[in-house]
């Protein structure tokens, strides 16, 4: 699989960091203590800075070729209200964006999680990168408590944030548990809540404390209810038939495919979704993470069973389609299908999969 870290030609270095464990194909800088932000930003090839700057066209009736190919353009027209976002350290353009598009440097994107650190020397910076060119940043960093399912099964608790230079998408800062025993990704929205804010790039030092402390109340509250429901779940048996039906209608690409597989019309499933259903199933029985206590025949155990496949067994065409699937994606979609199937099956039991 490819990895899609930036690789900086100039340092000869990929922009990642992380602290202890080598990660993303063991790319990037090993440190072995926590860093500030400002030395997370260094470490991870992220004190970079961009600029807009005016996007030029080349004037047809005069343009020629030749002359164009030695240099000497000399008739180029301005494109009105666009422009092009660039690298200033390697001149490589990022995006283009309209008039109205604001940078957010990279150093001020960090301050957000600043505000959360300062105020609690617990929390700590553990990965930070750049996807493709460095069009796309991203941090992570790691809270002291774990949710605990069950007695040995331990969840931990990451603040993610995100964003990108491109124009496509705001700062984003997210909730993001993460099961230690398969290292996935137990995305969900208990109760309706979003686990992500999205940050104003024009937001001043104040707004971006009162949307700290908001985000750290959303995860006070879903690592509770996490808590509470994923032990409930390791208590709920779910059998061998029951866990494949629940894979199935999960992993349904689309309405039609529900419906045919709700109606039995089997023949008319594509080859591709069988062996996908088959390669959850697989996972879903035979990882050692599915064999523990807290997963082997429960409902906690068939919830895994499809973040697992998504983060452990799937592959992407490089890191970045793997990032935005899991985050926002088609993984994350499938997993909160997966997490309303179960809630529904705690509640009903098998009748709700016939």
């Amino acid at each position: 699989m490819a990895h899609n870290i930036y690789y900086n030609g100039q340092t000869q270095r990929h922009s990642f960091f992380s602290v202890q464990e080598k990660a993303w194909h063991g790319l990037g800088t090993i440190i072995e203590q926590h860093p500030t932000s400002a030395e997370a930003l260094r470490c991870a090839g992220l004190d970079y800075k961009v600029e807009k700057r005016p996007l030029f066209t080349l004037d047809n009736v005069n343009f020629d070729l030749q002359n164009a190919h030695a240099g000497g353009i000399d008739h180029d027209l301005r494109v009105s209200n666009y422009f092009a976002n660039i690298r200033t350290d390697t001149e490589e353009v990022l995006g283009v964006v309209g008039k109205d598009y604001q940078i957010i440097q990279n150093i001020e994107a960090f301050s957000f999680f600043d505000s959360i650190v300062e105020n609690d020397n617990s929390i700590r910076y553990e990965t930070a990168g750049a996807l493709g060119k460095g069009e796309r940043i991203f941090i992570t960093a790691k809270l002291p408590e774990y949710i605990r399912v069950g007695k040995d099964d331990l969840i931990e608790q990451y603040l993610f944030l995100t964003t990108s230079h491109d124009g496509f998408g705001s700062i984003s800062a997210a909730f993001t548990p993460v099961r230690v025993i398969c290292q996935n990704t137990l995305n969900a929205a208990l109760r309706n809540q979003k686990n992500t804010i999205k940050i104003r790039h024009t937001a001043s030092a104040l707004e971006k404390l009162k949307q700290a402390h908001q985000l750290m109340g959303i995860t006070s509250r879903l690592a509770e209810e996490m808590e509470n429901l994923y032990t409930h779940w390791t208590k709920v048996q779910i059998s061998d038939k029951h866990v494949k039906r629940l894979i199935e209608i999960a992993m349904a690409p689309k309405s039609e495919s529900l419906t045919s597989l709700m109606e039995g019309n089997r023949d008319e499933l594509s080859s591709h979704f069988i062996k996908t259903v088959e390669t959850v199933v697989e996972f879903a029985f035979s990882a050692p993470s599915q064999l523990e206590k807290t997963t082997r025949g429960t409902l906690f155990g068939a919830y895994n069973a499809v973040t697992g496949y998504f983060q452990n067994v799937k592959n992407y065409a490089d890191t970045e389609t793997r990032f935005k699937s899991i985050m926002t994606g088609n993984a994350f979609a499938r997993a909160q299908v997966t997490f309303d199937l179960c809630n529904e099956f705690a509640k009903s039991g098998a009748s709700m999969l016939k």
